[in-house]
């Protein structure tokens, strides 16, 4: 594991706490201090994925952060992540649910905050709309995009709704078949 440290406008990554030290010596205004070198190794050897701030003076502080990146411009690229393969696989089956290979005809709900103009002033309320549709689509998860992308084009609903999460309980969908039952 690699450490991104930043002070200011400088920054580097470096892989090992020597490294970092030399890097931390060189800044102006950083004194290193045998306190500060055992609890930087010790975040470096630690399972804790979180940043870690360490105090130069009153409102001046240095961070840390561990990543998997070897670069600072690998680090830059990938946005700071520091997931690694495995931690990545244990978060995949949470988005799994709803975005499941499974073609055919879905019927989705949902509620939304509609911006709706108050008659004889020039001001707005939201209010909550319901809208249902019916939709050929993969998976749940095209479904909801289909939905939300269909309200969005319409003119009659303003750029300014709002729209719930797919995880919310203001969705809902239901999985209808290849050839659903006409009403």
């Amino acid at each position: 594991m690699n450490l991104y440290i930043r002070y200011f406008d400088e920054e580097c990554v470096v892989s090992s706490a020597e490294e970092a030290f030399d890097f931390l010596s060189s800044l102006p205004g950083i004194t290193l201090d045998e306190a500060l070198m055992k609890d930087l190794r010790q975040y470096m050897d630690s399972p804790m994925p979180y940043p870690k701030r360490y105090k130069v003076r009153p409102r001046v502080y240095f961070i840390v952060i561990k990543t998997t990146a070897s670069t600072l411009a690998e680090f830059k690229v990938n946005g700071g992540r520091t997931q690694s393969l495995a931690e990545s696989s244990e978060k995949a089956p949470a988005v799994t649910p709803f975005s499941k290979d499974r073609p055919g005809w879905y019927e989705g709900e949902i509620m939304f905050k509609r911006v709706v103009p108050i008659p004889g002033t020039a001001k707005f309320q939201y209010k909550d709309t319901r809208f249902k549709a019916r939709c050929k689509a993969h998976s749940v998860q095209e479904c909801y995009d289909r939905i939300i992308d269909h309200l969005r084009s319409r003119q009659d609903v303003d750029t300014r709704s709002q729209f719930p999460s797919i995880k919310g309980k203001n969705f809902s969908c239901s999985y209808l078949g290849m050839n659903p039952e006409e009403e």
